[in-house]
């Protein structure tokens, strides 16, 4: 196994020798965003556009400490001006990323997803969180745990694509999906577990392709091995999986959370589904994590300027 806390240097090594990604960052006007942005710039990541109100960000500068020393910025009055410039830097092609700063999530979506002037795409936008947990032996994989509430089959289809499209963005040719229910077996008084049946036979009859997808398998025996054996389950996925696909968003971001605060892991957030993959941090992440989302989005970027795939 892999020692604690190291994946997502071997997600850094990944990004070393390719060319930093624009990326609008939309209101950076705390500390932890900016400086977020700055050291993924330091780090070869990102040439960041900041996109806020420029005395605050420069306020903000002086607070922290850092330098703006060739960094463009591009004034904005507010939160929203600030969300709809970035988006519109996207859109013109100033920007190949997108990145959250201290503004609200929803707001920054809502504009992403306006019909006329976002950056919506014939997918259906879903969260991925990159989870480096130290008692499991690879990358964990959490979807969706933030955008979608309660997402019907179609959702679903959609959400798990985007996670295997990014998988597949971070070099692993075949992910294993496991898709998360309270029970194994298939009951009528569950519709996740008739979600989750549908989904492998979707992928049985290559509506859903690229992954070896299981399900439902309840948590215990998605994870362990072990528990799958105890359980009679046989299956490739169980015990093995690098994507949890979670039933609704209320469990899948009690679970990243969870991860979190209990068991020590970090976690890097990306949106997909749209023109561009969307870095969505959190204030309480730490700089690693802000790390981490970046140097997945500039990998998801560099494969999709290759043709690779057709994540974002």
């Amino acid at each position: 196994m892999a020692s604690s806390h190291d994946k997502y240097s071997v997600l850094l090594e990944r990004c070393s020798g390719l060319a930093p990604v624009p990326t609008a960052v939309a209101h950076p006007c705390d500390v932890s965003s900016l400086t977020g942005a700055l050291d993924a710039a330091s780090l070869g990541l990102i040439v960041p556009l900041l996109i806020g109100p420029e005395a605050r960000i420069r306020a903000v500068a002086e607070e922290s400490q850092r330098s703006l020393d060739g960094v463009t910025i591009i004034d904005a009055p507010h939160s929203h001006a600030s969300a709809a410039r970035a988006v519109l830097a996207v859109r013109s092609g100033e920007a190949e990323l997108l990145m959250k700063g201290s503004l609200h999530s929803d707001e920054l979506l809502h504009e992403v997803a306006s019909a006329t002037t976002g950056l919506r795409t014939e997918r259906r936008l879903s969260h991925v969180f990159a989870m480096d947990v130290p008692s499991y032996h690879k990358p964990l994989f959490i979807t969706d745990a933030a955008v979608n509430i309660f997402p019907k089959l179609a959702d679903k289809a959609d959400i798990v694509r985007n996670a295997i499209e990014l998988v597949q963005a971070l070099g692993m040719a075949t992910p294993k999906v496991a898709i998360l229910a309270a029970v194994e077996t298939v009951s009528d008084k569950m519709p996740s577990t008739i979600d989750a049946a549908a989904l492998c036979k979707m992928a049985d009859r290559g509506q859903i392709t690229g992954a070896m997808i299981d399900g439902p398998l309840a948590f215990d025996n998605a994870i362990n091995k072990e528990a799958a054996q105890i359980k009679g389950i046989v299956s490739e996925v169980a015990g093995d999986p690098d994507i949890l696909l979670v039933p609704d968003l209320e469990a899948g971001n009690m679970l990243a959370k969870q991860l979190t605060f209990l068991a020590g892991a970090e976690a890097a957030g990306i949106v997909l589904g749209a023109r561009v993959p969307i870095i969505l941090t959190s204030r309480a992440d730490t700089v690693r994590s802000r790390i981490g989302s970046c140097a997945i989005a500039v990998l998801v970027a560099h494969a999709r300027r290759a043709g690779k795939n057709s994540v974002a």
